[in-house]
């Protein structure tokens, strides 16, 4: 009979630290943080448990499953959610940069989520071909390029049951004057989503980003197209540190200031989405970087309503911009910082 406990009990043990070593069952909708209630995404793709992890991941239209794929390798666990950029010239089927939901964007959405980050403007075309918002606003591009990208949009929901983030013209603010007017910029968005609304395309969890500095403030109020028009509100800070000859600054310090006056000033219950998020590294103190990178889980949690944050693996325009994680070290640290249950949400 002793026996007989003996093996019962070590059968058990085992089997619950089996069950602990692999985590939570995704498919179950389980809080991984052990506090209880249903953690499964809600229609806005809001996780309600913690926050999404994902990145920008610099590729070429053709390679873009491969480099997720070795980002991911990197990082130690599946991205939550890539952010792909696309213009809004002429959709052809070889130029690429115009379609939404490419092949390859389709390939990585099977299992993760997407956002679409589609801008008003024609990379590499000539001046008279980069549209303005007040011509969206007034429907010159309806027929050759919105409806065609809306359709494709409700082709792809309708085909895979998913649904896809969807920002127009991010960082907005630093586009006027010359796309237009900030007035011009709310009716040119009103307009697209009424055109994919018409279109019956349902699809679509409409992200709205800016920059996230407060010294553009009052373009930020005036450029909301309303909350009834946003379902999302995401910005972008970094600590940039000599790219833009600035103080290092931490996490936290990069983040905070920009959250408090969004949730004051634009909304105090939208999810909010850290759409880019870095740092760059700093060549006299190599550790410098992935200490910042420890700090993220811990920020986080303490950022009301951020239920996503996008890496940015890439580099901005000018000397000592390059915000990739440099280093081992920085690597080591950021696949610790992500794989906190926080930042481990089920997709389903």
């Amino acid at each position: 009979m002793l026996t007989t406990a003996a093996v019962t009990c070590a059968v058990l043990l085992a089997v619950l630290a089996l069950r602990n070593a692999v985590g939570p069952d995704e498919d179950s909708g389980a809080d991984p943080s052990g506090q209880g209630g249903d953690c499964r995404p809600t229609a806005l793709l809001e996780p309600p448990c913690g926050a999404w992890f994902g990145a920008f991941v610099p590729h070429d239209k053709a390679d873009l499953a491969e480099k997720v794929h070795a980002y991911e390798k990197h990082v130690g666990r599946k991205l939550d959610l890539v952010y792909t950029y696309h213009d809004m010239s002429a959709v052809t089927e070889t130029r690429l940069e115009g379609q939404l939901l490419t092949e390859q964007e389709q390939r990585v959405g099977a299992d993760r989520m997407l956002l679409l980050s589609w801008e008003s403007k024609w990379w590499g075309g000539t001046k008279r071909q980069q549209p303005t918002w007040r011509q969206l606003a007034d429907g010159e591009l309806d027929d050759s390029v919105i409806d065609v990208q809306a359709r494709r949009v409700k082709e792809y929901g309708e085909r895979t049951g998913k649904k896809v983030f969807l920002s127009f013209d991010l960082e907005m603010d630093t586009r006027t004057p010359a796309s237009g007017t900030p007035e011009e910029y709310v009716r040119a968005y009103r307009h697209l989503q009424d055109r994919f609304r018409a279109l019956g395309v349902d699809n679509v969890v409409w992200t709205w980003i800016i920059t996230g500095y407060l010294d553009h403030a009052d373009l930020f109020e005036r450029m909301y197209p309303g909350d009834d028009r946003v379902d999302w509100i995401a910005y972008n800070q970094y600590n940039y540190y000599r790219c833009h000859q600035a103080d290092w600054l931490s996490f936290a310090q990069t983040q905070t200031a920009t959250h408090e006056w969004v949730r004051t000033h634009l909304s105090d219950d939208k999810p909010l989405m850290l759409s880019e998020f870095g740092s760059a590294s700093d060549p006299d103190r190599p550790k410098r970087q992935a200490d910042w990178y420890a700090e993220v889980p811990r920020v986080l949690k303490d950022l009301d309503g951020v239920k996503a944050a996008l890496q940015w693996n890439y580099r901005d325009p000018g000397p000592h911009c390059d915000l990739a994680v440099a280093g081992d070290a920085a690597w080591r640290t950021l696949r610790e910082a992500v794989s906190d249950p926080y930042l481990n949400q089920p997709l389903s």
